[in-house]
């Protein structure tokens, strides 16, 4: 007898944005951007059913609505302000790619941000909460009508400065944080990752991701420990979105799976750093919203071929 399988869903809240960024490779005026972006759009992979919530002007381009609709993301949660701008943010990247100037950023619409989550994705399976201010993030959690499986969020330095006790509550609460490297060290006042990491998850998560950016990412639950390189690519074009994307495609091949152990957690890491591996190799999201899954597997073969080996110990 044929079983009727259900599909998990995700619900995904963050920013969708327009971006200025300039590169030593070039540069790009107002395209479409924002952490909520670059992970539906990288979840989309994995899972056929993913929800969006997030805040947008009327100054937000067509096309960017269409680019939501061909991923057949749900956007029934995105907010458009009449009258009112997107959030902007504009950004200069040093040659070495990795540091960067923030040359302007515009709240608008983003200031007055209340998220609404429709009454048909309270039930969500998955929740990725997106860099947003710790509060908005646990509005967000309160409005489910239970628990999802698994709730991840990502957060940044800024919070730590601001909003402490809100952003202590909400890592209390989810079951993955991510992070970059800096902002480990930063919440935890330890250089070792490895102690910054045991400080952090008695803090709450059980499982956390460390993103080292052109290095890699870490993974670590209880005392296990996994490490992931970034594919070596001949060219970088712009880095913007890479960390969100890389999220996105961890949380994405989790919800598609809906398997949490261990093991599964390391392939999502293969899954989300692959995905990343071709955000940064166009502006935006113009490579990735064009990728093709063989493409994408291709790309994790790839990812295999460079840590597997087999060695005899004597």
């Amino acid at each position: 007898m044929a079983q009727n399988i259900r599909h998990m869903s995700l619900l995904v809240v963050g920013t969708v944005a327009l971006d200025s960024i300039e590169t030593p490779f070039g540069k790009a005026e107002r395209i479409i951007g924002g952490s909520a972006t670059h992970f539906a759009l990288a979840a989309s992979f994995f899972c056929p059913d993913i929800r969006l919530v997030s805040v947008v002007g009327e100054d937000f381009p067509q096309n960017g609505l269409q680019q939501f609709a061909r991923r057949n993301i749900n956007t029934e949660g995105l907010q458009i302000k009449k009258g009112e701008n997107s959030f902007f943010w504009a950004g200069r990247y040093h040659i070495d790619m990795n540091s960067r100037d923030t040359l302007d950023t515009q709240l608008n619409v983003l200031a007055g941000f209340d998220p609404i989550v429709p009454e048909a994705s309270r039930n969500a399976d998955f929740l990725m909460l997106g860099n947003l201010m710790p509060s908005l993030q646990r509005k967000v959690l309160q409005q489910m009508n239970q628990r999802p499986k698994l709730v991840m969020m990502d957060t940044m330095n800024f919070w730590m400065d601001t909003a402490w006790d809100d952003l202590m509550d909400m890592i209390s609460r989810v079951d993955v944080l991510t992070i970059n490297d800096e902002e480990a060290r930063q919440l935890t006042k330890e250089y070792s990752l490895i102690k910054a990491a045991r400080k952090i998850m008695q803090m709450g998560p059980r499982f956390l991701v460390i993103k080292k950016g052109e290095n890699g990412a870490l993974l670590f639950h209880e005392n296990k420990l996994f490490f992931a390189p970034a594919l070596p690519l001949e060219e970088v074009f712009d880095p913007t979105g890479a960390g969100d994307s890389f999220a996105g495609g961890f949380i994405g091949y989790l919800s598609g799976t809906n398997d949490l152990s261990f093991d599964n957690m390391k392939r999502a890491v293969i899954y989300g750093s692959a995905v990343a591996s071709f955000c940064v190799e166009k502006f935006g999201i113009d490579r990735v919203a064009d990728l093709h899954q063989n493409e994408l597997d291709e790309r994790v073969q790839e990812f295999i071929d460079l840590v597997q080996f087999d060695i005899d110990l004597v």
